[in-house]
């Protein structure tokens, strides 16, 4: 298991030296390099509670962890928290072959190997979605819940040029903050890079995994979320749905939910987790509201409700 403690100097290392770990921490979670099948992979973990539940956050397309660290840092305290950078995307080195969605999936087992992790409740925002659900259909063993954030990349991201345009659209819609936080990994994913995962993404049958899923499900949306279809036609969509999943929209959120909302976000998955009704907390910053929008009729009432 290889770590490394905190260095100065540049991200990018040259074949046989040492990845050297960013100069500036980006939250209070531990930064770490680790190498998994030859690949120097960068990730970050909670200092404590070392024996708590394992709770990984996966990100999306293009971008690192760093974006989810807003709300991985709130629940650091809940649970021992990983934010991995995922093969090829971030400060983790690039395979030789791109990785597809279950390559992606392999890939993020393959992590919870190294770190001795059996099993663990998995947090995704859009990319990471797919990600999760294929890691859910392969690896049922090893994953305990899923919570589902903005799951984008279905038809109604189709062709790139409207997902490109729903994209610039939800630009306007995020925190300023999170230009900064996102462009130099746009910028280190690259062209070709993009152009080859929105085909994959495109190609992969998320609404089907969504369906055979047999664990509890939280998915979480924004109102304000140009990248997904309305509530009103989710719910259409997830009256059918008999398993165990429980819908939930945050007003006032755009696709970023888990950079820009991470209070109201926070407590909803402490309140899934714990299996309580999802309610509101007043106490978290901002004008947002979350609310309950569907609960799958296998799933059981959650204790404490009426």
């Amino acid at each position: 298991m290889a770590t490394q403690s905190r260095a100065s100097s540049e991200p990018r290392h040259e074949p046989g030296r040492e990845p050297k770990l960013p100069r500036k921490p980006a939250s209070s979670l531990a930064e770490r390099w680790t190498t998994i099948d030859g690949l120097d992979f960068f990730f970050r973990e909670s200092q404590d509670p070392p024996d708590a539940p394992v709770m990984m956050h996966l990100h999306g397309f293009g971008l690192s962890g760093r974006y989810l660290l807003p709300t991985a840092e709130v629940l650091q305290n809940d649970f021992h928290t990983f934010v991995p950078d995922l093969p090829g995307f971030g400060r983790s080195v690039k395979p030789a072959k791109p990785l597809d969605v279950p390559g992606l999936a392999r890939a993020a087992v393959k992590f919870l190997d190294d770190r001795g992790v059996e099993k663990a409740t998995l947090v995704g925002n859009s990319m990471g979605c797919p990600v999760i659900l294929e890691f859910a259909h392969d690896f049922p063993d090893r994953i305990d819940r899923a919570v589902l954030v903005s799951p984008a990349g279905g038809m109604h991201n189709q062709p790139l040029s409207r997902a490109m345009a729903q994209l610039a659209r939800d630009g306007g819609r995020e925190p300023s903050a999170l230009v900064r936080v996102a462009t130099p990994d746009y910028l280190r994913f690259g062209v070709s890079s993009t152009a080859r995962m929105f085909h994959a993404l495109m190609h992969y049958p998320s609404l089907e995994r969504l369906l055979d899923l047999h664990i509890k499900t939280l998915v979480v949306l924004g109102d304000r979320d140009p990248l997904m279809p309305t509530p009103e036609r989710v719910k259409e969509i997830a009256a059918h749905i008999e398993n165990q999943v429980v819908l939930v929209v945050i007003e006032g959120a755009a696709h970023a939910i888990n950079f820009s909302h991470p209070g109201e976000l926070a407590n909803v998955i402490r309140q899934f987790m714990a299996d309580r009704p999802i309610v509101d907390d007043p106490d978290s910053p901002g004008h947002a509201r979350a609310y309950e929008l569907h609960r799958g009729r296998l799933e059981p009432p959650a204790q404490g409700a009426a």
